[in-house]
């Protein structure tokens, strides 16, 4: 198999995850846990060209979603030639790398400034996979590759409204399908509307596509402003679950069951034309940490009491180096935020309880890097778009490298998953199993 080389150069969330995947699986884009970590172990350290590289599998295009590994199966979206315009679904053996089917999902010539239509990462359950494209196209396939049902948000509910192409990813939680769309209410391009555009959190039956609910999701926010590209995530809070998500200057808390809001919290008062956020939330020791616009910091929000008997509340802010499109890292009990798009590029340990600095170093590199970084095995990994690799020490109380790398197939923006005692690392021309 041809390829360019890659070359040497919890309360852990107090969850019930329903996703009825091993523990070892990679099933959604921040892995099994929701926070961008795993318990995997016996990771590699370090790898070249004729060690650690389990096998290499060419992909037809680039794309900006992660890699989905779930009972034996990768799944990977992926534009077909650097532009496309077409685009796919693709599944991969992952014992040996071999591609078990690909699927054509459509074709669309739009183009979006430093993004394409495949960054909303697939999720999958023990049976079934969906993906969600740029496009509005959502497919739902079982492992073979039958379709189970297609459908598409955009020609159902306008223009998918987001300056840089939509990009949230949809995630599965108690046998339930959650799509957001947190929009601009003015079209930027085609196709154009009439009617103002509404934001949503939606819920689908995953064995049928069909709506469960749909919510609305207003805002005082404007312009770009009303836009974010993060991906939900579940917590549980007074003894029930409820599905949070950022952007438009609100965190909002939804019932899993109805829909209902149960409550919002208004992280952003003074209203800017371009306040959109990019990362996910993050959840970790009870606490909610959210990131501002534009690397402008990092804060922990408290959730409200027990019956409302008080109100969210920001516990402490961090405004030092901070994400633009980086979501933070809760793994061992810290927090790892990466700022990789202005110089100096820096990831920070931070004590979730406080906020204090534990440590504090700079990765350095050519290009930016918007992906997430992923912890496991006492690592942190992460990947830039001009495909420099770096490998850091987790926990202790001081900045250390522990391995540099660099691929020249790019630009890379997917986040690096890990399952299975092995790394995947998707570029823009192959995918990659590293480990032993």
């Amino acid at each position: 198999m041809q390829a360019r080389r890659i070359c040497l150069g919890v309360i852990a969330v107090a969850l019930i995850i329903s996703i009825p995947a091993r523990a070892t699986d990679w099933p959604q884009w921040r892995g099994p846990f929701f926070n961008g970590s795993t318990d995997e172990k016996n990771l590699p350290s370090s790898w070249n060209e004729s060690e650690n590289i389990a096998w290499i599998a060419p992909l037809p295009g680039p794309s900006g979603s992660t890699a989905i590994i779930c009972k034996g199966r990768v799944f990977v979206s992926s534009m077909v030639g650097r532009r496309g315009p077409d685009f796919v679904a693709l599944c991969f053996d992952a014992k040996d790398g071999k591609k078990l089917w690909e699927k054509h999902i459509g074709s669309d010539a739009r183009r979006f400034p430093r993004n394409n239509l495949v960054s909303p990462s697939p999720v999958a359950d023990s049976k079934h996979v969906f993906f969600l494209y740029g496009t509005g196209d959502l497919v739902g396939f079982d492992y073979e590759g039958n379709q189970l049902w297609k459908r598409n948000i955009e020609v159902e509910y306008g223009n998918l409204a987001l300056q840089f192409g939509y990009s949230n990813s949809p995630f599965l939680y108690q046998d339930k399908l959650y799509i957001t769309v947190i929009r601009r209410d003015r079209h930027y391009r085609r196709p154009q509307t009439r009617e103002p555009l509404d934001s949503f959190l939606m819920a689908l039956n995953p064995q049928t596509g069909k709506t469960l609910w749909k919510q609305p999701r207003p805002t005082n926010a404007f312009d770009e402003g009303m836009e974010t590209y993060s991906t939900p995530v579940p917590f549980v809070h007074n003894g029930r679950t409820e599905i949070l998500n950022t952007g438009a200057d609100f965190i909002t808390a939804n019932d899993p069951q109805t829909g209902k809001e149960l409550w919002r919290f208004e992280y952003h008062t003074q209203k800017v034309r371009d306040s959109r956020v990019i990362p996910s939330l993050v959840i970790g020791d009870g606490l909610i940490f959210g990131t501002r616009h534009k690397s402008g910091g990092v804060f922990a929000l408290k959730p409200p009491g027990p019956d409302h008997s008080s109100k969210a509340s920001i516990v402490w802010e961090f405004d030092g180096p901070s994400p633009d499109c980086s979501t933070p890292l809760f793994y061992q009990d810290r927090l790892y935020v990466l700022q990789g798009n202005r110089r100096p590029k820096i990831v920070t340990c931070l004590e979730p309880k406080t906020g204090r600095q534990i440590w504090q170093g700079e990765i350095g590199g050519r290009g930016p890097w918007r992906a997430s970084l992923t912890g496991a095995d006492g690592k942190l990994y992460c990947i830039n778009e001009t495909g420099e690799i770096i490998v850091l020490a987790a926990g202790g109380n001081e900045f250390k490298i522990l391995f540099e790398t660099k691929t020249d197939e790019t630009p890379i923006q997917s986040s690096i998953s890990i399952a299975n005692g092995h790394l995947f690392i998707r570029t823009a021309e192959n995918l990659y199993r590293i480990g032993k």
